[in-house]
Parts: C-alpha cells; sequence; structure tokens
C-alpha cells in the first residue's frame, strides 16, 4: 500500500460568460455531496421499502450543472473527478431518462438542455445523483418534500442540506444545528449498486446472517461487503494509514474517517494504492445548507 498526495475539493459558483446571448441565460447550480454519518436499518415496510435512521450532512465536494432554459431538451454528463484522477472510475450514470436529473425536471414539468459535471462519483454513497436532482428542484422553486421523496431516497436531505437526522424512508428530515466538522474521505475505484447492498441486507437477516461482533455506525457494511467483498480490503488500508476507524458512506463504496490532513501527516494530492488500484483520498468539510 503506497500513499502520495491529497485531494482538495471545491465548492464555488459561478455566472457563466458568453458573447452568446442565449448562453447568457444560463444558469450554473451547485450540487453538493451528502455524508451519512450514521445509519440504521430500523425495519421493512410491506411494499419492501426500508425504514431508516440516520444523521447526514453536506459536504463541499459538489457536482456542477449548467441549466440552459433555451436549449434543446437534453442531459450531457461529464466527469471531473477529485484530484484529476482520470479514468481511475469510469462515468456511468445509466440511461438519460432514468437519471434522477432527467426525473427532477419531469417532476417539476421543465424542458431544458443540463450539462452535467461530475464530481461525486456513481455508486459511492454519497448521494450525488440526488443532490444533482435536489438541484434541480431548487433551481425550479420546488421544496416540497413529498416530490422529492418520488425521486429518490435521499433527495429530500439534498433538497433541505446542512445537518439533520433523517428517518422514515427518506421523507422525514429533521434538521438540527450547523457543526463545522472535516472528513477524509476514501474513494475505491468502483461503484455498489444501493439496491443490491439492500438485497444482501434481507438475505443476511433472514438468514441470521448478521454479525454479533465488533459495533459499526452504519447498519449496511456486512451486506455491501457482500456485494463488494474488496470493500473491506480498502477500510483496513484507510484504518493502516490513518490509525482511525474508518466508516461506510450510505451504501459505499465511500470509506470516511473524521478529521483534517495535518492531522493525518497527509500532503497535498494524496491518494492510496491497493493491489496495483488507486483510491484518491478527499479532504473535505461540512457546510451549510445551500441557499
Amino acid at each position: 500500500m503506497e500513499v502520495s498526495g491529497l485531494v482538495e475539493p471545491g465548492l464555488g459558483g459561478r455566472h457563466l460568460m458568453s458573447d452568446d446571448p442565449v448562453r447568457k441565460r444560463a444558469v450554473e447550480l451547485v450540487a453538493p455531496a451528502k455524508l451519512t454519518v450514521s445509519l440504521r436499518v430500523t425495519g421493512v415496510r410491506p411494499d419492501g421499502y426500508h425504514l431508516l435512521e440516520s444523521e447526514m450532512v453536506t459536504l463541499d465536494l459538489a457536482d456542477t450543472l449548467v441549466i440552459d432554459p433555451d436549449g434543446g431538451p437534453g442531459l450531457e454528463v461529464v466527469s471531473d473527478w477529485p484530484g484529476g484522477a482520470g479514468e481511475w472510475r469510469q462515468l456511468d450514470v445509466g440511461p438519460s431518462e432514468e437519471n434522477l436529473v432527467s426525473r427532477a425536471l419531469a417532476a417539476v414539468g421543465r424542458s431544458v438542455h443540463v450539462s452535467l459535471v461530475k464530481r461525486i462519483p456513481p455508486g459511492a454513497g454519497l448521494g450525488g445523483g440526488s443532490a444533482d436532482a435536489a438541484a434541480v428542484l431548487r433551481w425550479a422553486g420546488c421544496v416540497d418534500l413529498a416530490i422529492a421523496a418520488r425521486i429518490g431516497a435521499d433527495v429530500p436531505f439534498c433538497l433541505t442540506g446542512g445537518r439533520a437526522l433523517v428517518a422514515g424512508i427518506g421523507d422525514e428530515v429533521d434538521p438540527l444545528p450547523f457543526e463545522a466538522r472535516a472528513y477524509l474521505l476514501l474513494l475505491p475505484p468502483f461503484g455498489i449498486d444501493t439496491a443490491a447492498v439492500y438485497r444482501a441486507w434481507d438475505h443476511l437477516t433472514a438468514t441470521g446472517g448478521h454479525s454479533d461482533g465488533e459495533e459499526t455506525s452504519n447498519d449496511l457494511e456486512a451486506a455491501a461487503a457482500e456485494v463488494e467483498p474488496r470493500l473491506n480490503d480498502w477500510k483496513r488500508a484507510l484504518e493502516q494509514t490513518t490509525g482511525r476507524t474508518a466508516h461506510l458512506a450510505g451504501s459505499g463504496s465511500t470509506w470516511f474517517v473524521e478529521g483534517t490532513p495535518d492531522e493525518f501527516g497527509f500532503e497535498a494530492g494524496a491518494g492510496l494504492s491497493l493491489k496495483g488500484r488507486f483510491a484518491p483520498l478527499v479532504a473535505t468539510r461540512t457546510t451549510p445548507a445551500v441557499e
């Protein structure tokens, strides 16, 4: 295992400048990632949806969307991975019509062109797609959590942002006072399908396969490792590097520890190498709710 450099994300937004009068009407939106600090699965509804209790916070790692109200309808997606990680991850956001941005636009009855820059990796457990959908809802002036919940389970929190206790199927969001915290994220070179993790959780529950050993802050850790066994290798790598217990973000694949780069002795631009694969280390901080 090798350690090198550290990644510092930037939130930022900007007004677009162009000589084209049409493009002057475009709007750039910021879509911050969410971090699930703790997660408990409290039950399963008759329709199969899982009931949760969790604490979530907004991070300064963010996607950006440019919405052109006068452009032809469509969704264009490119990647700008943290730290310029290149082809560390393939960009795969699924068919355009199934993307949460498209679903959010349909929910508010808008037909526009969206250019999306992905910095939050899909399948990382950081709510990237939900954050993008929430940014669209905010742009459209929609603050209805019921509409947000129909788009995706993490969309209500991403629409609210800041720090909150989240319950139910993600549709119950109880805002909490903002706390400034710093986290170090390890982004493995693969994503995990959330639905597959919940199916694995159901299987482990039905067969008594959940471990009675070490207590974790996230009830989905064992299920995520069932879906993607490589997860545990990256967890150990982060723990050996930082000397702290690593926690799973959502349904994975991101691992995180609380702290700043200085506490771990990292230099700017860091990442971990394990078995010939690279994973960026991203220094992040919590941010208040997006206005």
